[in-house]
């Protein structure tokens, strides 16, 4: 991705912030750990991660597949909603570039989708990872 759009996304983060707690908000809070003003506090933590892998030079990829949905996983929610945002502010970033190749701008695209879905990925299998050895071990009688 070009650095003056990496520049430009991270000189919209508050207003990225501010879609994504309103996407955030739409969401139905299923478990405390869901509540929006809980997950807020998480916005530049991943905002940080997001922006530091744009400006990494790696090849494209496709973006690998969202994790799974899980219904009482908060991050999913979290994730989805900040991939929106996020790709809202690079749609106008590169709406207001002249002369952008339509390559390019599909790969930029691809690009901020693959790094938000490995973050997704990476932190909802580690909460899932913590409830399940929260869980208690069953013992069978027999």
């Amino acid at each position: 991705m070009q650095e003056a759009f990496i520049r430009a996304l991270e000189e919209r983060r508050a207003p990225i912030r501010a879609r994504w707690e309103t996407f955030l908000r739409i969401e139905k809070v299923n478990t405390p750990l869901a509540n929006p003003d809980t997950l807020v506090y998480l916005f530049d933590q991943t905002l940080n991660e997001v922006f530091h892998a744009l400006g990494e030079r790696n090849p494209v990829r496709p973006a690998p597949p969202p994790p799974p949905a899980r219904d009482k996983n908060p991050l999913y929610a979290y994730f989805l909603a900040g991939e929106q945002a996020l790709l809202e502010a690079l749609i106008l970033v590169q709406a207001g570039a002249t002369g952008l190749d339509p390559k390019e701008r599909d790969a930029d695209v691809t690009h901020l989708r693959h790094i938000m879905h490995k973050i997704a990925r990476r932190d909802i299998e580690s909460l899932e990872g913590v409830f399940q050895s929260r869980k208690p071990a069953t013992h069978h009688v027999g």
